[in-house]
Parts: structure tokens; C-alpha cells; sequence
């Protein structure tokens, strides 16, 4: 009794898991008939019906294939009862196929009656949708191989049809290349009166190059998975996109396009050497006269900017002066290249695109620019002038258009960007002729006023460096808590500064100590009361 309770449980619990995998296969069976209807119509439609098929048919095929996917998955999935539908799928790809190679083959038929531009450029299109075709057809092979058939010849029919388009898509990409190029020559020629017609040619060629492109891109990835030899494959995929990816550096490919970049340096070599050489030869030479020219200019601007009117400082002479050499080195090394055979007008043209790019990359480096040509214009300080400025104070001892560099009074080289200066307060200590030292002394309140006066007049009057004119100025300024504190104002020249400071400094100590003159320094009288 018991038994025959635990089968009928079993069976109970296996009962809707048959139905639902039955349910999947007749789902399946369902969109494969339907897909094989719609295959099947496509062969009578026409016009913009058979567009309408044709995207019908894709997305019946992406359905089944999810459904085969799903059932794959399934941990109870019937071996024998998947292969069947695979293989269906397979031959429906395979009419599918079928049926674009006639496409093809129709508008082949047309080229040489009218626009072939506009019939290669949709065979190019129609390629594409090949292809798709065939990354199905592998993905179907690889499902089958694992749930353990045979593949092997299949897998071999699949890499010779990849074999033949891949070789194809070759030829026309080294086609539309060299019509690109012809096409870029007539442009180029035409300038400014350049027809719409021409700059239409030249967008279908490039899309045409992009398409078969794409296709032998995607041809070689499935050549690999089949493990077929693609080097000289990547090697002209190589030459469209300039790119080496992951998936083409391998050796294979390095050594072919190394063995491709000495025969034809060896071929040029062997046909053009002569030329070649004597075209190198140009080149130093104009390179050479080119750098004679730019000392020469450098030499003429540094005089004529040294002996001009207008007084420029050192900072801009200097800014002029390696300008104008730099100027001179640049025209030289164009017209050299030039002389090689490169065209200069795209050349200036990818100056230019990348001299944006670098702008927005460097945009602080820019910010420091202005600023170097703002300090250059204003010429707020010069090259030996002392200044304060960025927290810094030091002498100028160079500048850049980007920096400047200032050594510290204890000999320290502090280069601050031309921003940092820029933007905070400059002070230029010696831009001025002559500079006021403020110091201040203080007597005690015994002391005899008139005979500390005297005494701190003549001092400063005695003091070598001190000058005349403007003149120093000795006052009774502050009776402060503990001292009569006297100001002395005496104007030197700014390099003699520190030099007069200290010495005065040491002399009113000295000769107030002679005279009787005590320095008070601050104290407290403390009393103490008994209560």
C-alpha cells in the first residue's frame, strides 16, 4: 500500500513537469513552422513588402533562437529531442542565406546600367545582413557541438563560406580605399568650387569602406572561434582602422606586417633610393639654414629691442627674442617636410585640432600663459627687481611665459606660476629710485629730549649712504607708558636698505650708552601694603 502511494506521488510530481517541457517544444514547433511560411513568402514578395518580410523573419528567428536558449538551459532538457529543432533552424538560416545570395547576385547584375556607386553601397548593406547570418549559423553549431554532435564538417562548410566573403571584403577595402583617395585628390584640387556631387561620392565611398570594415571585422572574430589563420585578415583590417586591439596582436599578425612594412620600405628603397636620399639631403639643409636664419633672427630682434624708444623691459626682449627664433625654426621645419612630399594643409589642419584638445588638457598651463603675457605687457616688475609677491620675496632672476623665477634673499630658487603672481598684490621694492627706512627709538622719561634728538640727527646725518634728498625726518612721535618714543625716517637707495637699517640701529645703541641716554625696556613696580 505503501508503494504504490509513493509512485502515484511521483508520478503526480512528474506529470506537470513532461506537460511543461511539452508545451516548450510545441512552442517551438509552432515558430519554426511559422518561420519556414514566412521564408517561404519572402521568395514572392516584392517592393517594400518584402522589407516588411524580411524584418519579420529576423524577428521570428531571434524568438526561436531565445526559446532554443531557454529550453538549453533547462537541467532536464532532452538531448534527443533538441537536435532535431537546431538542425531545423540550421537549414532555415541556410534558406535565408540562400535567398540573400540572390540578392546579391541581382544587384550585381544591375552594376554597369546606371549608378554603380548607389549598387555597391547597397550590396555593402545587404553584406552586413550576411553576416549576421552567418554569427546564427555558428551559434547553432556551437550548441550542437555541446550536447555532443558532430560538427566537424559543418564547421568546416562555415569557415570556407567565411574564407570566401573574408578575402572578398579584402579586395574592396583596398578598392575603396585607393577610390577614396582619388576622390579626396579631386576635392582637394577643386577647393572652394568642390561639387555636392563629389562630397556625396566621397560620404557613399566611406561608407562603403565602414560597412565592409564592420563585415571583415566581424568575419575574422568568427574565423577565429573556427580556428582559422586571420594575420594577413587583421593585417588589412590594420591598414583602415590604424588600431591594434586585442584581438589582432598576436604573433602571426606582428610578423606579417613587419615583413609588409620591409618589402615595401625595400621595394621603395630599391626603386626610389636616389630620390629618396637626395630628398633627405633637402631636408638638412633647409633644416641647417633654417637654424642659421633663427640665431640670425634672434640676434637682429634682440638688437633692434635693446636700442628701441619704447623701453621694453628685459622680460619682453627676452619674450621677442625667442619668438622670433622659434618663428623662423618653424617655417623652416615646414617647408622642409615639405620638400618629403607631406601636405602641409592637413598637417596645419591637425595642428590645429590637437591645439584644441591641448587647450582644454591644459587648461592651468593656458591660465599661466595669459598671466606671463599680461606681467609681459604691464610690466609690472623686471628681471633683478626685487619683489614680494605670492607670499614670496626674492629677486627675478628669469621668466617664462608660464612661470617665473625668483631667488630668495637666503639664496632659495622659487619658481611660482605666472597665475599665483598674477592674481595676488605685486610688490616691486626696487622699482622705485630711492626707499624710507622706518625705525623707532625710545628714551625714558628722565632723559633730556633735546639731547636725544640731536644725537639720532646726527647719525643719520653721518651716515655715508644716507641721502639728502629726499630729506630724513627725526620727531618726537609717542609718549608711550614706559618711554618717549622718537621716529627716525631717513631715504636710501632700495639695494642699501637693510644695510643703513642695521648700521643705524647699531650706532643710536652705541651713542646713547656715551651720552647717558638709557633705552627703557618695559618693567612693573610691584607695592606691598601690610593691612
Amino acid at each position: 500500500m505503501l508503494r504504490q502511494f509513493i509512485l502515484a506521488a511521483a508520478l503526480m510530481v512528474a506529470v506537470p513537469a513532461l506537460s511543461e517541457e511539452a508545451h516548450e517544444l510545441q512552442t517551438l514547433q509552432q515558430l519554426q513552422q511559422g518561420l519556414s511560411q514566412s521564408i517561404q513568402e519572402l521568395q514572392q514578395a516584392k517592393g517594400e513588402l518584402k522589407a516588411v518580410t524580411e524584418y519579420h523573419i529576423k524577428q521570428q528567428t531571434q524568438a526561436l533562437r531565445d526559446e532554443l536558449k531557454s529550453l538549453m538551459d533547462e537541467d532536464n532538457a532532452s538531448t534527443a529531442q533538441l537536435l532535431p529543432l537546431i538542425d531545423q533552424q540550421q537549414k532555415q538560416l541556410q534558406a535565408f542565406d540562400r535567398y540573400f545570395d540572390k540578392e546579391l547576385a541581382a544587384l550585381a547584375q544591375q552594376l554597369g546600367q546606371g549608378n554603380d556607386a548607389k549598387l555597391m553601397l547597397a550590396i555593402s548593406r545587404r553584406g552586413l545582413e550576411k553576416d549576421a547570418i552567418f554569427r546564427d549559423q555558428l551559434e547553432l553549431l556551437q550548441w550542437e557541438q555541446s550536447l555532443g554532435a558532430d560538427t566537424s564538417k559543418s564547421r568546416e562548410q562555415l569557415k570556407q563560406q567565411l574564407l570566401k566573403r573574408a578575402q572578398r571584403l579584402q579586395s574592396l577595402i583596398s578598392y575603396n580605399q585607393q577610390q577614396i583617395t582619388q576622390q579626396n585628390n579631386e576635392i582637394s584640387v577643386a577647393g572652394a568650387d568642390a561639387s555636392n556631387e563629389q562630397k556625396a561620392a566621397l560620404a557613399q565611398l566611406k561608407e562603403r569602406l565602414n560597412n565592409n570594415s564592420d563585415g571583415l571585422r566581424s568575419d575574422i572574430a568568427m574565423l577565429d572561434e573556427l580556428d582559422a589563420d586571420t594575420a594577413e585578415l587583421k593585417q588589412t583590417l590594420f591598414s583602415v582602422s590604424g588600431n591594434i586591439t586585442q584581438d589582432v596582436l598576436n604573433v602571426g599578425f606582428i610578423s606579417n606586417l613587419f615583413q609588409h612594412w620591409l618589402e615595401t620600405a625595400e621595394s621603395k628603397l630599391i626603386d626610389g633610393g636616389p630620390e629618396i636620399a637626395f630628398k633627405l639631403l633637402i631636408f638638412l639643409l633647409i633644416l641647417f639654414c633654417a637654424h642659421l636664419l633663427a640665431r640670425l633672427a634672434e640676434r637682429l630682434v634682440r638688437k633692434a629691442v635693446g636700442t628701441s624708444k619704447l623701453n621694453f623691459s628685459m622680460l619682453l626682449q627676452d619674450f621677442f627674442t625667442g619668438l622670433s627664433g622659434k618663428v623662423v625654426m618653424t617655417l623652416g621645419l615646414l617647408i622642409a617636410l615639405s620638400q618629403l612630399g607631406f601636405e602641409l594643409g592637413p598637417l596645419l589642419a591637425g595642428f590645429g585640432i590637437a591645439g584644441v584638445i591641448i587647450g582644454f588638457a591644459l587648461q592651468d598651463t593656458l591660465s599661466n600663459f595669459a598671466s606671463g603675457m599680461m606681467i609681459l605687457i604691464y610690466r609690472p616688475f623686471d628681471v633683478g627687481d626685487l619683489i614680494v609677491a605670492a607670499g614670496v620675496t626674492g629677486r627675478v632672476s628669469h621668466m617664462s611665459l608660464v612661470s617665473t623665477t625668483i631667488k630668495t634673499l637666503d639664496n632659495q630658487r622659487l619658481i611660482v606660476p605666472n597665475n599665483k603672481i598674477w592674481g595676488d598684490t605685486i610688490n616691486n621694492i626696487t622699482a622705485e629710485q630711492y626707499r624710507r627706512i622706518d625705525m623707532t627709538f625710545g628714551i625714558s622719561y628722565s632723559d633730556d629730549i633735546e639731547q636725544a634728538e640731536n644725537v639720532l640727527k646726527q647719525i643719520v646725518k653721518n651716515h655715508p649712504k644716507v641721502l639728502t634728498f629726499p630729506e630724513s625726518n627725526v620727531r618726537l612721535h609717542l609718549l608711550n607708558e614706559s618711554s618717549v618714543d622718537f621716529i627716525v625716517r631717513p631715504w636710501v637707495a632700495p639695494d642699501d636698505y637693510w644695510e643703513v637699517y642695521w648700521d643705524i640701529t647699531r650706532a643710536v645703541k652705541m651713542r646713547f650708552d656715551q651720552e647717558g641716554i638709557s633705552i627703557p625696556f618695559p618693567q612693573r613696580d610691584v607695592h606691598f601694603y601690610r593691612g
